[in-house]
């Protein structure tokens, strides 16, 4: 592998048709919000009297949409930063099968939050969060010792204590209720699903292959 993983300076192909991807549905939105929200947001399985209908679709749809600019903007540097790295070892098929299970795990983990913490609430879901944070993790487990630099505040640190902290802090606001407004379990289940398509590919993988 190798020592420096921000060497990788080309975007690869997924990581320009993610982004691209991400970035027409931002510009649909901007265009049409109403109907995008209502169509490809995720929304609850039971979002009471007058909710949009939830669609099997939006569990993968939910994750071009975004809350806003700056919304779309970090994700999208996150997936930038950390997933050309990704693509470069794992190729193109698999990292977009890994990026998109993220993706629809982090939906999944939603509905079940929604449904367990606030039944009835008509609140839609958007945002690639739980993709990135499955690529994160991914990241963290390829190169551990890596150092990276934090946005805010612009703080060094290694790799897997990186996603340690990403993922204690989610959990803690999460339980805690606070950053209202942010699917702080939905970050978790990108985690946790991508935790959980890691360990099974090195199940299968022959030896000495990550």
């Amino acid at each position: 592998m190798r020592q420096d993983p921000f060497a990788v300076t080309a975007i690869p192909p997924m990581i320009k048709w993610l982004l691209i991807a991400n970035g027409l549905g931002f510009l649909a939105q901007m265009y049409a919000m109403e109907s995008m929200l209502i169509n490809f947001a995720l929304w609850p399985l039971d979002g009471g009297y007058g909710a949009p209908a939830f669609q099997v679709w939006q569990l993968l749809t939910y994750g071009f949409l975004h809350g806003g600019f700056g919304h779309l903007f970090f994700n999208m540097f996150g997936l930038w930063m950390f997933g050309r790295v990704v693509e470069q070892v794992w190729g193109q098929q698999r990292f977009l099968v890994y990026y998109l299970v993220c993706v629809v795990g982090a939906g999944i983990t939603q509905l079940v939050t929604l449904q367990l913490m606030n039944p009835g609430e008509a609140v839609p879901t958007v945002g690639a969060s739980g993709g990135l944070f499955g690529i994160l993790l991914a990241f963290g487990m390829m190169f551990p010792n890596a150092r990276v630099m934090l946005l805010f505040p612009p703080i060094p640190m290694t790799a897997k204590w990186l996603v340690i902290g990403y993922g204690a802090l989610e959990l803690f606001f999460g339980v805690t209720g606070t950053q209202a407004g942010v699917a702080h379990f939905a970050h978790l289940g990108g985690m946790a699903f991508g935790f959980g398509m890691i360990t099974y590919w090195r199940n299968r993988r022959p030896p000495g292959r990550f």
